[in-house]
């Protein structure tokens, strides 16, 4: 009896001491974020959204940093959700957590991405929205429901974009080949002491 009930009491004080740490280190990520401005809050004149579209809240994080997940606000609790295009901004539902208000000048970018702390999907499965939680960079996750209203949607995101704000061309810029030096010598091509030949009437060297 011994012998079986054994191995079933450290497991159970080995995941008590996983849960332990978990909520150890949630709390010290709540101690460190508690500089971070809370929620803005949601004006009343808004008016009707230009399109709203379900899915699920993924995550929030720090930009360019999509494991370094932010605890405060609820803004890392992964939740049913809805994104609700307005002019004026964005307004995210949550289910069981406070709705995110993200006004059109606070955008600095619209993009998107496999995955965000935790969550991995299909390459360009995350449609990721940068901006401004007053003077923290951030960057939400979001997954439509439906693939066919990812597109819509980062099209009606991508209307909100301040001219200077960069858009999901700049995905195609850093992707894009280096320019060539056309003035480099050419690789493997011998070097030698003698004078350079002159130019033919075509511009070749002789």
């Amino acid at each position: 009896m011994d012998e079986r009930i054994l191995p079933g009491v450290i497991t159970l004080l080995l995941v008590l001491v996983v849960f332990a740490l978990m909520g150890w280190g949630w709390r010290n990520k709540l101690k460190r974020q508690a500089s971070v401005a809370g929620l803005p809050t949601i004006p009343e004149d808004l008016g009707a959204a230009v399109i709203n579209v379900p899915g699920q809240y993924v995550v929030t994080t720090s930009t360019g940093d999509w494991l370094d997940r932010l605890a405060v606000h609820g803004l890392g609790i992964r939740t049913p959700g809805v994104v609700n295009v307005h002019t004026a901004g964005i307004v995210v539902e949550r289910s069981g957590a406070q709705d995110i208000y993200i006004a059109a000048d606070s955008l600095t970018g619209v993009g998107t991405q496999a995955g965000m702390a935790g969550k991995f999907v299909e390459r360009d499965g995350l449609v990721v929205i940068s901006w401004l939680l007053e003077n923290t960079e951030v960057d939400t996750g979001f997954r439509t429901t439906e693939a066919g209203a990812k597109q819509p949607l980062l099209d009606a995101l991508q209307a909100l974009l301040p001219a200077e704000a960069p858009g999901m061309a700049e995905n195609d810029v850093k992707d894009a080949a280096p320019a060539t030096n056309t003035d480099a010598e050419t690789p493997g091509t011998p070097k030698t002491d003698t004078e350079t030949p002159a130019a033919d009437s075509n511009g070749k060297n002789n």
